[in-house]
């Protein structure tokens, strides 16, 4: 019963930034993983970067050094901050949350229960 739900999705030009959040509820002490994953048309469903509670996380290569995943665990909150954005950025952006044992690797979808409605980001050359 775990309820997620994005915003701050948008359209910018190469280069600039957004700020994504995730507002969850629903939660259980065992629901330690939070993440975002993006799709873009005809592409995989892909995991771009995770936090677990006690703030371990893990970034895919395409946005190490660019983006930084936070989270607010009184508030229940997940962010994503996107700086340098590329028009390979663009895509539906997903919030993520679960139960995971995974620790040192980013997930695939198909490990993932719980999911946002998705944001939309485009990013202009």
């Amino acid at each position: 019963q775990v309820q997620l739900v994005e915003s701050g999705g948008g359209s910018v030009q190469s280069g600039g930034s957004l700020r994504l959040s995730c507002a969850g509820s629903g939660y259980t002490s065992s629901n330690n993983y939070m993440g975002w994953f993006r799709q873009a048309p005809g592409k995989e469903r892909e995991e771009v970067a995770d936090i677990a509670r006690d703030g371990l996380t893990n970034y895919a290569d395409f946005v190490r050094g660019r983006f930084i995943i936070s989270r607010d665990n009184a508030k229940n909150t997940l962010y994503l901050q996107m700086n340098s954005l590329k028009p390979e950025d663009t895509a539906t952006y997903y919030c993520a949350a679960g139960r995971s044992t995974v620790r040192w690797r980013l997930l695939q979808s198909n490990e993932v229960k719980n999911w946002g409605q998705g944001t939309q980001v485009t990013v202009s050359s």
